[in-house]
């Protein structure tokens, strides 16, 4: 697997050199930290901790790699001053980060000629600009993979979900997977994402409580607080088929609701990488131990995590592959991810590559690169791999020629 390199900074920093063959190698990463909705602390710390372990192997073809950081707050206004403050840092990309402000951010970054590589993928944004460099197929993957796998089991769908603008994209992508299998559209059900309890909506969620019935729940942190609420409503084992994405249950979010006693127990869970009992996670989380031991804003089985572990082994294969005497600045990073294909990352994704061949023709998602999705489920209160491999995605993603939607 990839060794990976930065130096720590943080935002505000004197610029460093990032152009010709000398001196550091600018990059930033951002999340929302300390925010009242989804946070992503644990992204920006893996990029520190990615950083000094990189730094402690020689850098990047003997230059190091400059990390800066930035609280991007769930906000508009937050995200381009963070999108500013990499410009003039003079940083030659954004690396594994998240960021609800699709297009304030990817604005900011088209102005300056930025690259956006590995995002979380939470944003239609990220997969229409010619800027972003997506590593897995965000939410559109994720939601149509679950409508696939929960229809097999399932007479009858609900979706509980944020009242957003980003919500408003959920019910989309499971009915798409939903409606590839012969089933009919999700009950959505909306709400609040930073609400303190559900209980009225998971009463409506478990409505008659049949076991042909499956909720899937999408609430980003405030996942946990509705399945508490629907173990109070559902005498602590209810009998409806729970389900959701990675992201909104993790393994921590098992473990906080019970683990093997958890409602989620047998609850079925789409994600884009192996889980991290996997033994292809084992040098991140030698990185974590050796130089973030003690930091728990990190935890291993975090998806934000794990796509900026991923993304920043895309960043680093890519750059040292442009050679030791190369310029390297935003536009020439740009160049050569463009012409890319086939990169490895250790079987954590398929092959991945952003040339001409590598796009997927996704509607309202041109730069989708990867449709593929792996299915696990709680067993014994841990997330492990539901059936081996990745699910290829891409056929129900796409339209076929009559405008349907391919079965």
């Amino acid at each position: 697997m990839l060794a990976v390199s930065a130096l720590v900074s943080g935002c505000g920093v004197i610029p460093g050199t990032s152009g010709g063959s000398s001196g550091p190698i600018v990059v930033m990463t951002w999340a929302p930290v300390g925010t009242d909705a989804t946070n992503m602390p644990g992204m920006p710390a893996m990029a520190q901790a990615i950083g000094s372990y990189v730094n402690a192997q020689g850098g990047i073809n003997g230059r190091k790699l400059k990390v800066l950081t930035c609280n991007e707050r769930n906000d508009a206004v937050a995200v381009t001053a963070c999108a500013q403050q990499a410009s003039q840092a003079g940083a030659v990309a954004v690396v594994g980060s998240y960021s609800e402000e699709g297009s304030s951010f990817i604005s900011a970054l088209e102005a300056d000629d930025i690259p956006y590589i590995g995002g979380y993928g939470i944003t239609e944004d990220e997969y229409q600009s010619l800027m972003s460099f997506p590593i897995n197929g965000g939410l559109p993957a994720l939601l149509a993979g679950s409508g696939l796998q929960l229809a097999q089991t399932c007479k009858r769908v609900r979706l509980v979900r944020p009242d957003s603008i980003t919500g408003d994209q959920f019910p989309i992508f499971l009915d798409q997977g939903l409606n590839a299998a012969g089933k009919k559209d999700v009950d959505d059900i909306l709400t609040k994402d930073d609400a303190t309890d559900y209980t009225p909506v998971a009463t409506q969620a478990v409505g008659d409580d049949k076991h042909s019935t499956c909720v899937s729940a999408v609430l980003g942190d405030h996942t946990s607080t509705f399945f508490d609420a629907l173990r109070r409503v559902g005498d602590e084992q209810p009998k409806v088929q729970l389900s959701s994405v990675i992201g909104s249950v993790q393994q921590s979010v098992i473990d906080a609701s019970g683990g093997a006693k958890s409602p989620l127990e047998g609850a079925r869970i789409t994600s884009w990488y192996p889980p991290a009992s996997d033994p292809k996670w084992n040098e991140m989380k030698s990185v974590v131990n050796k130089y973030a031991f003690g930091d728990n804003a990190i935890d291993v089985a975090d998806p934000g995590v794990q796509t900026t572990w991923i993304a920043y082994q895309v960043f680093l294969k890519v750059v040292r592959g442009m050679g030791p005497k190369a310029k390297i600045d935003s536009e020439s990073v740009r160049r050569a991810m463009n012409a890319t294909t086939g990169l490895s990352t250790g079987g954590l994704t398929p092959d991945l590559g952003w040339t001409d061949k590598d796009l997927l023709g996704i509607p309202d998602h041109a730069r989708m690169v990867n449709t593929k999705v792996v299915y696990q489920e709680v067993r014994d209160g841990r997330l492990v791999q539901y059936r081996p491999g990745f699910v290829d995605l891409t056929s129900t993603l796409r339209p076929s020629s009559d405008g349907l939607l391919n079965p």
